[in-house]
């Protein structure tokens, strides 16, 4: 029996897929590791680098030799998406060309001092109200 050693980016230890031959195609690996794994075909994907080389296995239908050592990283079906997050900033109460929020009649009414922080496009606008 052959083998391919594997583990996660994120663990310590290596696992171990067996096959028959000189060696298994990526998508039969892709298939036992995510068998081995009780992983779902239709929640992710893996992508599978060679742990020596570094190199990133892309074509389904590339032979890897038996005894090889792989890294697996899981992947959204639809790809990664950006990690940062968008904000929606309300600029109704600034005032033209100021980067100070206009009080209303409201912010008047507040008998506690309150600090607010609005996170604008690269600064960041500090407002106290005493009421």
């Amino acid at each position: 029996m052959s083998c391919v050693h594997y583990k996660f980016s994120s663990k310590l230890d290596y696992n171990t897929v067996t096959f028959d031959g000189l060696h298994i195609t990526l998508a039969e690996l892709k298939r036992q590791i995510m068998g081995r794994e009780r992983l779902k075909a239709t929640d992710c994907d893996l992508q599978i680098t060679n742990a020596q080389t570094r190199e990133e296995y892309t074509d389904d239908e590339v032979h890897i030799p038996k005894h090889s050592s792989v890294i697996v990283r899981r992947t959204p079906i639809g790809g990664v998406k950006p990690a940062g997050r968008t904000f929606i900033v309300d600029r109704s109460d600034m005032a033209a060309g100021s980067s100070r929020p206009v009080c209303n009649k409201h912010s008047h009414s507040l008998t506690a001092s309150v600090l607010l922080t609005h996170s604008l496009v690269h600064e960041t606008v500090y407002c106290v109200l005493i009421g």
